[in-house]
Parts: C-alpha cells; sequence; structure tokens
C-alpha cells in the first residue's frame, strides 16, 4: 500500500533523526552543472571566445568551403549549408597498476548538404583542395537530384524548410583546461592512483579506471546568409571496483557515479577520484555480499544516477518526430507516440514536467547553433504530464504545422549527413523542495537504485526494465539493507503517471551518454538529461541470475 503524504509528513520528523541514510556516491560538478536548464545559452566572456577558438580552420580551407556554397547554388540548390569539422578523440585505459590502453582518433573535412528540386544531397571530402571541392558539389547535386526522382515517383511531398533569420555568430563551451592540453603521463598517474586506492579495498580484486575526452570545432556556412564558428570540449571519467567472492565463485561490480560532461579537465579535477575510490571499492563489497531483492509490485526511489537513462530511453526518443513519422527506426526504434498526440495526450503525472534544451549548462548537447544555424533553445516536451511538444529541425517543423524549428539538427563528423538529434532532456525538480531521503522516509516498502545499470525497451520505446549500480530496500520509510539482482519494469505511461513525489532543486543532477546511436549509417550523439530523485511505482524482479 502507497504511503500518503499525510503518513510522511506525521513521521518525518522522528525519522528524519534516524534514518539510515547511505546515499550513491557523490558527483561532484562544476559550477552551474546541478541547475536546472536556463532560458537561454550563458554567453561565454569575450576574451574566452578568443583563447578558446583562435584560428580554428586556415583561410585556405574557409575559401573552399564558401566556393562549394557558392558554387551548389549556382548550379541549382535552392539551398546549401556547408561544414568544416574537425573531431579528436581520446581515451585513456588503465587496469590496476599500469595503463592498459591509449587510443586517439581524428577526422577533419568538409561536408555539403544541397536541397535540389524539393529532395536532399549530400557528399563529403577530406581532401581539401579545389578539385576535390569540385567534385564534392557534383555528387552532392547529383545525389539530390537522383532522391527527387525517386521522391516523384513514389509521391513523397517536397522538403520544406521552416524560416530562420541569418546570423554571425561564434560560441565555445565553457571550459578552463582542454584536456589534449594535459600531458598523458599526468593522466596516467591520476587514474592509476584512484585504481591502486581501489585495490587497498579489503576484497576488491581488479580496478578498472579510464577518461574518455571530445574535441570538436566546425564552421558552419549556408545559403541564407548564416556562419556559426563553435567548439566543443567533452569529458567522461569512469572508475569501476570489481570484488571477488572465490569461495562462490561470484563478482559484483560498482562504477563512480561521475556523469560525462561538457567541460574540461577541470572537472575530473573537482571529482577527487582518490579520495573516492574507497567508497567505491566498499560498495563494491557489499553488493557481492548482499543478498538478492524480493520481488514484488512496489515503489522505487531513483537517484538522479539512474533515472536519467529512463528518460532518455522513455522519453527522449520517442518525442524524436522522424520516428513518429515512420522515417527512422534504427537503434532505438519508432515510437508509441503519435503526430496528434501533442497538447492532448496525458503521459504522466500532474508532477511530471520534462524540457529539451540545448542550454543547459555542462550538457553534452548544448550549443549555440545547431547544424543549420538555428540558435539553442529550450522548450516543453510534457508539461503537468501532457506531453506537449517535439524534437525537430528545419524540414520537419511543418510536419507537425510549427512555424520554425526547434534547433535540433546535427552530424557527428564532416562526412556524415546532419539530421534530427536528441537535444538534453530533462525531469523538472518538484516545486515542494524534497530531499532524498524525504522519499525515502515516504516509503513503507520499496527500492533505492543508484547507477546505471542494463536495460530493455521494446522498438515503440513503451514497455521496459532497467537495472542499476546499487540497491538498498526500504522498509517502513529507512534503508535496511543493501540488495542486489534488481530490475524494474513497466511501461512509460505507466510509470510515469505512477511519479507522485520529486525531489526538488538541490536534488538535480545531470547523467547523459557520449554514445546516442541513430541512423544508418548509423551516428553517435553525446547528449545529456538532468533530473532530482524521483518515487515511482514498479514491478521489481530479480534479474541478473539471483545465484
Amino acid at each position: 500500500m502507497s504511503t500518503t503524504r499525510r503518513d510522511f509528513l506525521a513521521r518525518a520528523g522522528a525519522v528524519s533523526a534516524g534514518l539510515l541514510w547511505a546515499p550513491g556516491l557523490a558527483q561532484a560538478s562544476p559550477a552551474g552543472r546541478r541547475r536546472p536548464a536556463p532560458p537561454s545559452t550563458p554567453a561565454p566572456p569575450a576574451d574566452f571566445l578568443g583563447r578558446a577558438l583562435g584560428n580554428l580552420f586556415s583561410a585556405e580551407h574557409e575559401r573552399l568551403a564558401r566556393g562549394a556554397l557558392d558554387r551548389a547554388v549556382s548550379g541549382g540548390a535552392s539551398y546549401a549549408e556547408a561544414r568544416l569539422q574537425r573531431v579528436q578523440r581520446e581515451t585513456l585505459s588503465v587496469r590496476d597498476d599500469h595503463i592498459s590502453g591509449l587510443r586517439r582518433s581524428a577526422s577533419y573535412g568538409l561536408g555539403l548538404r544541397v536541397l535540389v528540386d524539393g529532395s536532399w544531397g549530400f557528399a563529403a571530402t577530406d581532401t581539401l583542395d579545389r578539385r576535390a571541392a569540385r567534385d564534392m558539389v557534383a555528387r552532392a547535386l547529383a545525389s539530390a537530384r537522383a532522391q527527387a526522382r525517386v521522391r516523384n515517383q513514389i509521391g513523397a511531398p517536397p522538403v520544406e524548410l521552416a524560416p530562420v533569420s541569418a546570423v554571425q555568430g561564434r560560441w565555445a563551451s565553457p571550459h578552463e583546461v582542454d584536456p589534449f592540453a594535459v600531458p598523458v603521463r599526468d593522466k596516467a598517474e591520476l587514474l592509476i592512483a584512484a585504481a591502486r586506492r581501489l585495490l587497498e579495498v579489503p576484497g576488491v580484486s581488479f580496478a578498472r579506471a579510464s577518461v574518455s575526452a571530445l574535441r570538436e570545432d566546425k564552421i558552419v556556412w549556408t545559403s541564407d546568409g548564416s556562419r556559426v564558428e563553435q567548439a566543443f570540449v567533452r569529458i567522461m571519467p569512469s572508475l569501476v571496483a570489481t570484488a571477488v567472492d572465490r569461495r562462490r565463485g561470484s563478482f559484483a561490480s560498482r562504477g563512480h557515479e561521475a556523469a560525462p560532461m561538457l567541460a574540461g579537465w577541470e572537472y575530473v579535477q573537482d571529482l577527487a577520484l582518490v579520495d573516492a575510490a574507497e567508497a567505491v571499492g566498499e560498495q563494491a563489497v557489499q553488493k557481492l555480499h548482499a543478498p538478492i531483492v524480493r520481488p514484488g509490485h512496489m515503489h522505487v526511489v531513483l537517484a538522479p544516477s539512474n533515472l536519467w537513462l529512463t528518460i532518455h530511453e522513455s522519453i527522449g526518443h520517442p518525442t524524436e518526430l522522424d520516428r513518429v513519422m515512420g522515417l527512422e527506426a534504427n537503434f532505438a526504434g519508432t515510437s508509441f507516440l503519435s503526430a496528434q498526440d501533442a497538447g492532448t495526450r496525458k503521459i504522466g503525472a500532474d508532477i511530471v514536467n520534462l524540457v529539451a534544451d540545448r542550454t543547459q549548462p555542462g550538457g553534452l548537447a548544448t550549443t549555440g547553433w545547431d547544424d543549420e544555424a538555428v540558435p539553442a533553445q529550450r522548450w516543453d516536451l510534457v508539461r503537468e504530464g501532457v506531453f506537449t511538444g517535439w524534437q525537430t529541425t528545419r524540414d520537419q517543423a511543418a510536419w507537425v504545422g510549427e512555424a520554425a524549428s526547434r534547433g535540433c539538427s546535427y552530424a557527428s563528423a564532416h562526412d556524415q549527413i546532419p539530421f534530427q538529434r536528441m537535444p538534453n532532456v530533462s525531469l523538472q525538480p518538484g516545486a515542494e523542495g524534497y530531499t532524498t531521503e524525504d522519499l525515502i522516509a515516504a516509503t513503507d516498502r520499496g527500492v533505492y537504485v543508484s547507477g546505471r545499470g542494463s536495460w530493455s525497451i521494446d522498438h515503440q520505446r513503451y514497455n521496459f526494465q532497467f537495472g542499476g549500480q546499487f540497491f538498498w530496500e526500504i522498509e517502513n520509510g529507512r534503508l535496511t539493507r543493501p540488495v542486489r539482482d534488481v530490475a524494474y519494469q513497466s511501461n512509460t505511461e505507466e510509470f510515469w503517471r505512477s511519479c507522485d513525489m520529486l525531489g526538488g532543486t538541490g536534488t538535480y543532477r545531470l547523467g547523459g551518454t557520449f554514445s546516442d546511436g541513430k541512423g544508418e549509417p548509423g551516428q553517435s550523439n553525446a547528449v545529456s538529461h538532468g533530473c532530482p530523485p524521483g518515487r515511482f511505482m514498479a514491478n521489481v524482479i530479480v534479474a541478473g541470475g539471483g545465484a
């Protein structure tokens, strides 16, 4: 039976003094990362832009890009956009007391998208000279005309672009230390020190640590008269302990809950991984020896480090308009929503408010402009439980009768065509200002879940099952003991309609992923999801073998 608000208020004072509280691992964040999304992207200081952007690309390559754009228009394109893009990646991995891997990659080139006879064409080159640029333009125009012939044969409507004002601008993601400027030796020493601290915890047999960094520089020109120059720095740390019971032949792993972030190396330093390692290792040992969860239909109190992934799969993907229209099904399927649902379909409780945004401080999908030079913005996806809005690009807005794009166009590299990608999607905090302790204190029977685990969801983004990293049993408003082999099952509408308590602003945290796959050929987008802890009803089951 659900605990009522009266029950919670009556006992909150007594419980707060004696609550057995063992929260998930603290997630340090640079300033602003824990706040809900602001109305617009904060403008960085003028001197920062000069330092962060510098001269990203040579004047010669910029002339090639502008020349390709002009040649495409004179060749018959009603619209064209050229994109110079450089992407650098580095991942340093540590196993126990030594470096286990160092991977680096880079791509650089020019992409061109054109609209001819109502159809898209695209081509790219990483050979930046006049001959290659002319060939790229010819290939883009030819592919658009071939698409137009197919479109006419099947009776598909022509592409219709929503208008956007021309803009000239520069933007760089706020960061203090470019991770690519930090010596590998310094990074390795930090990771090895954290891994060694894990191994000092009795019962921990293996330790892994890593840090991945990505820097993306690009300039987009459009035939509408826009030029936007941007730089993005993203970073993803990881620290994982594995405890082993050799007598029983079993093991358990526990990872630090630090989220990937749109930030620099200073974010990793702020996390204090060496100091946090002991708690990571101790929870791995606790998890190894914890009893199996007692299954049943009950409350689940989900930490932000777990809830963000449920937001991503059950709200983020099904509100991508191309999935609803049947034009995208790769990786994540289609959607349980229909094009007529906006503004009418109730999919959550009254306290459930979710925003899509490209403005969230620290958000991996935060930007100044998208790859069509549409300014970053923030809008409602779900307001008071009612689904209200879509994720769109310039060629999708007309599908649902909207006059402007939501600015969701993105390509992961110069040789990839831009298309609709997920913005940061965030659950807003509750007005009551509850803490995680309050949510637990109000719960008679349930499970507290933290960290990202395994998951499964059907191809309409509806029926799902999610695991986690660490679990506590809740009895009579108290965390009683760690448990293991936990997963919770529900469907998207039942789950969000069951939400009856949300943490306040002070409990809001970001989660996210470097690798949100979509498209064919596939592309990978980085995206964040902010949220407070929340309380829901779900079917808790034994997962992971239960041995």
